[in-house]
């Protein structure tokens, strides 16, 4: 796999975390800097950390699977982005309030708390997870990817926050689906890869 094509799926991963990462800031009435930093941080460990326990499941099963390994990787792939349009339309994220209507009193549950947000950074990495199992199959150096993926999750949590404080509301259903989009057309670009002997 390119180093272009491990970003591509970073960037699918981390949509997930970055739409909730917009969600948190909405739903606290203030985010201070180092709260934004917390949850980047939990969030980019996450991503970065579960991929690799996804590769040790994959890397055992391998010699089992390289007869339908591109099949593998389009289920998971395209498993992984369908649940994220399904989850775009519902715009509901794990652990994450609904932000208060106009004139509503501020949410008593910080959203920035440090034990709600490594549930949120586990329950928004779950795919990555998944998507880890791939990793063999993929050909992909497993420090290389854990790092590009935990770092462009990181930086693109930061983002969000920063969206999420001024016009992030409208933006949050939209990022869940255009990662649910680049999931897909990476586990189908892998399978006619294999298909037409690429």
């Amino acid at each position: 796999m390119s180093v272009m094509t491990l970003l591509v799926l970073a960037l699918g991963l981390a949509m997930d975390a970055t739409a909730v990462s917009i969600a948190s800031a909405l739903a606290a009435p203030r985010v201070r800097p180092h709260e934004g930093l917390l949850l980047a941080f939990l969030f980019g460990l996450f991503q970065a950390l579960m991929p690799v326990i996804g590769w040790a499941v994959g890397i055992q099963f391998a010699e089992h699977i390289t007869a339908w390994d591109h099949w593998l990787a389009f289920l998971l792939l395209g498993g992984i982005g369908a649940k994220m349009l399904h989850e775009s339309f519902t715009h509901h994220h794990p652990g994450v309030p609904d932000a208060p209507e106009a004139g509503a009193p501020p949410p008593e549950r910080n959203p920035f708390h440090a034990g709600r947000l490594m549930l949120m950074a586990f329950a928004t990495s779950i795919d990555a997870l998944a998507a880890g199992v791939t990793l063999p199959v993929l050909e992909v150096r497993l420090v290389t990817a854990a790092a590009i993926i935990g770092g462009v999750t990181f930086l693109l949590c930061l983002l969000g926050v920063s969206i999420g404080r001024r016009f992030g509301e409208p933006l949050e259903g939209k990022l869940d689906a255009l990662g649910g989009v680049v999931l897909i057309g990476l586990g189908t670009k892998t399978l006619l890869e294999h298909l037409l002997g690429a």
